[in-house]
């Protein structure tokens, strides 16, 4: 059995640099093991960045990423960790149940786990229609059902909700809740502040910097805010300040 680890997601100190410019500049936090942390930020932020760090696909120029007690991007890391991209990907020529079959089979699962992840996802009723032919959110359902199938210990989820309407939206949330109630550890980025409440914990990113790393009630009552919404940009006209002699 795996020792339990005090964070499953530990960032110190991440800098990223690429084309010339700071996307993440001196970044550090960690996200407890079983909890539903949320990235929030503006396109730009450099979220996706930091969620492609903490994976293990993303060059970083200096700092440390650990996931699960072992360097991002670990050969041994690749059964436990989960990502979920913005894009959709899956494979438009296979069916819903090839698609999720196939990263079974990759995983070393069974047929019956996969069948199980589309049902999940809430696809079990069209499981074999092909992926091409599915909207936006149905293909972004089905690229999540290929990163359940593993049943990862981390899932790293990039905008999982966008184009989604409101009542998938609600159901996908309570499905990453349940997950975390079972012990996987979600780092879910979204720039839809509403979807902040859901959060246990908050990572608000602007400009490649860490804004704040804090529950949602307690951002509340630091800024004094009524909503979350407003307590993210009292925190930026804060840091837009200039410091008092």
């Amino acid at each position: 059995m795996d020792k339990p680890h005090e964070h499953a997601i530990a960032v110190d100190d991440l800098v990223v640099n690429r084309g010339g410019k700071c996307v993440l500049d001196s970044v550090g936090f960690t996200v407890a093991a079983g909890s539903v942390t949320g990235l929030l930020g503006p396109s730009g932020s450099g979220k996706t960045t930091l969620l492609r760090s903490i994976v293990g696909v993303q060059k970083i120029t200096s700092g440390t990423v650990t996931v699960l007690g072992t360097p991002a991007g670990s050969p041994a890391l690749r059964s436990k960790v989960g990502y979920v991209t913005q894009s959709p990907s899956v494979y438009g020529d296979l069916t819903i149940r090839q698609n999720v079959r196939y990263f079974a089979v990759n995983y070393g699962v069974s047929r019956n786990a996969a069948d199980e992840a589309v049902r999940a996802v809430g696809l079990g009723d069209i499981a074999n229609q092909m992926v091409n032919s599915l909207s936006g959110g149905q293909q972004a359902r089905v690229s999540l059902a290929c990163a359940l199938v593993a049943n990862p210990a981390v899932l790293v989820l990039d905008e999982p909700t966008v184009g989604l309407d409101p009542v998938l939206r609600r159901d996908l949330w309570q499905q990453f809740h349940a997950l975390a109630a079972a012990g996987t550890t979600l780092l879910i980025s979204s720039h839809v502040m509403d979807e902040a409440e859901r959060c246990e914990r908050l990572l608000l990113l602007r400009e490649g910097r860490l804004l704040a790393d804090d529950a949602p009630a307690s951002l509340l009552h630091a800024t004094g805010a009524p909503n979350l919404e407003e307590a993210f940009l009292r925190l930026i006209l804060n840091q837009l300040q200039p410091a008092k002699s």
